[in-house]
């Protein structure tokens, strides 16, 4: 959430808040679950905030606030917030575990210079000894601070060992909370977030090197039909196929995302246009080749089809323009009577 509305919730506004948020799910016949609640709280809280302005859209347009689009809306929206948390709170452990180490070696210093001073009060005693029990006293008293010395290395080392795997393990745990800040909940596929960073990087790795990039949109057709024929869920069922077969086809250096509803992105780094339009009539055939079933009721939904559209990078051309053109190449695949695949360079050829 923003800094406002954590605000507005820590003062006397927040019940109210609260019970607005309430009404306005009712009315628009949305579950108050957590994750929805949280959604309005920030999209009241905010309106004309990123969120709370594509929430008015989805309201505005009629789109159905799912489950799948609540988890879309949390990805693209709300992660930055919890990963931060997320930091902070490894943050803490590490400051706790920095702390601890610096205390160790601190002792163990301090030993080691006690060791010295010890070493060298027994030299001095030495040239003075005129004794056998004088010797031993000495030989006893070296023999307990070497003794010291090697407990106090032995803990530091023992601590030195702890505090490493408790590092390595937050490590682990940050990459993760960071993968799963540019993963769609439902699809897997990397979300918003996440292409929108990939395709910047990729644009700028193909200006500054000059190599080859495509990007392609993609978007189920009738996907409508299918949310108002069989429900939510049967919808959701048919983005998840979607995203299996984009997902074996875009392996790396290739990107597969879920750009937003049931519309689809893949990134195709150093590649030709033939090949791309390979890949792509590869994806579109292989998902029309199925008839899926209901998975509740084993009902036979038919066959998916998707409409796709691509467009290779021209020299200078920043992200936004490349994305542009590859949506007017999806919107004439869809105009032309979709399942099929159009290249914005065709578009391009046909107009001149």
């Amino acid at each position: 959430m923003t800094e406002a509305v954590e605000a507005t919730l820590r003062g006397p506004e927040a019940y109210s808040l609260a019970r607005q948020a309430v009404e306005a799910m009712e009315n628009a016949s949305v579950w108050p679950t957590p994750l929805n609640f949280e959604l309005w709280l920030q999209y009241l809280g905010d309106p004309e905030g990123a969120l709370g302005r594509e929430i008015e859209r989805m309201l505005t347009a009629g789109e159905p606030f799912t489950e799948a689009a609540a988890e879309m809306l949390a990805a693209e929206y709300l992660p930055r917030g919890r990963l931060t948390e997320e930091i902070r709170d490894a943050g803490r452990v590490l400051d706790r575990e920095l702390s601890s180490v610096s205390e160790a070696i601190s002792r163990a210093h301090k030993a080691q210079s006690d060791y010295g001073r010890t070493l060298e009060g027994a030299a001095g005693s030495l040239e003075s000894a005129d004794g056998a029990p004088q010797l031993r006293a000495i030989v006893s008293g070296l023999s307990d601070a070497t003794q010291k010395v090697q407990r106090d290395n032995e803990a530091l080392e023992k601590k030195l060992e702890l505090s490493t795997r408790e590092i390595a393990r937050l490590s682990e745990h940050l990459e993760q909370v960071r993968r799963d800040s540019m993963t769609d909940a439902l699809t897997s596929l990397a979300n918003r977030k996440a292409f929108d960073e990939e395709l910047e990087s990729a644009c700028q790795d193909a200006l500054s090197g000059g190599g080859r990039l495509s990007l392609a949109v993609l978007d189920i057709d009738h996907f409508k039909r299918f949310n108002d024929t069989w429900g939510h869920q049967t919808g959701d069922q048919v983005l998840r196929y979607v995203a299996s077969v984009l997902g074996k086809t875009a392996r790396a250096p290739r990107l597969a995302a879920r750009y937003g509803g049931e519309e689809f992105a893949l990134i195709f780094p150093g590649e030709t246009l033939p090949e791309v339009e390979a890949a792509l009539e590869g994806i579109r055939k292989e998902i029309g080749s199925r008839s899926l079933r209901r998975r509740s009721t084993n009902d036979d939904l038919g066959a998916v089809t998707v409409s796709i559209g691509f467009a290779h990078c021209r020299g200078g051309e920043n992200a936004t323009s490349l994305l542009g053109r590859a949506d007017a190449a999806l919107y004439a695949s869809k105009r032309s009577g979709r399942n099929r695949v159009t290249c914005a360079d065709w578009l391009d050829d046909a107009a001149a």
